[in-house]
């Protein structure tokens, strides 16, 4: 099964595409960036859109993971946060894509096994469970990874348990 995992942002849209299984293998990652010099935010939101439907376009995944909001701090962020995630929501939905939806601390937890991982942990368990060299860079695109390892994780889990109910 291939994953698409997406770290939603207005100025940059982390993805990142794996495909799923016992050991999940990297297919590709990056970002979506738009400056604060593309105009106003409804152009910023339509590259965005036509950004993720290109990266869904080009990799077909089976599924699209994404990191639910939590913001506890700043409402403005928040809520530019939460329209590119409507954008890409409505990509993955007019594809056709399933679309699973992680807390961080869920996104955490299976990727480093605590829900509290800082950042620099997250970023070496990404390269672990994908046996990459280095990092994935720049952390939007390491954030997504660990979005879409999650959802295969839980799939496998599923799998797993489904296979051992029968």
């Amino acid at each position: 099964m291939r994953v698409i995992g997406i770290d939603p942002g207005t100025a940059r849209l982390g993805y990142g595409v794996i495909e799923a299984g016992d050991q999940p293998q990297l297919v590709d990652f990056g970002i979506v960036e738009t400056g604060t010099d593309d105009g106003d935010s409804a152009l910023r939101l339509e590259y965005i859109y036509q950004g993720v439907q290109t990266l869904l376009d080009h990799h077909r995944p089976d599924a699209m993971a994404i990191e639910q909001l939590f913001f506890a701090r700043n409402v403005t962020t928040a809520i530019s946060v939460g329209q590119a995630r409507g954008v890409t929501l409505l990509a993955a939905s007019q594809a056709r894509i399933a679309v699973y939806e992680y807390t961080p601390s869920q996104i955490k937890h299976a990727i480093a096994g605590y829900g509290k991982a800082d950042k620099q942990q997250m970023q070496e368990m990404v390269r672990i469970l994908l046996a990459l060299d280095h990092a994935p860079q720049p952390d939007d695109a390491a954030d997504a990874l660990a979005v879409a390892i999650t959802h295969s994780h839980r799939q496998r889990f599923t799998e797993l348990t489904a296979a051992g109910g029968a």
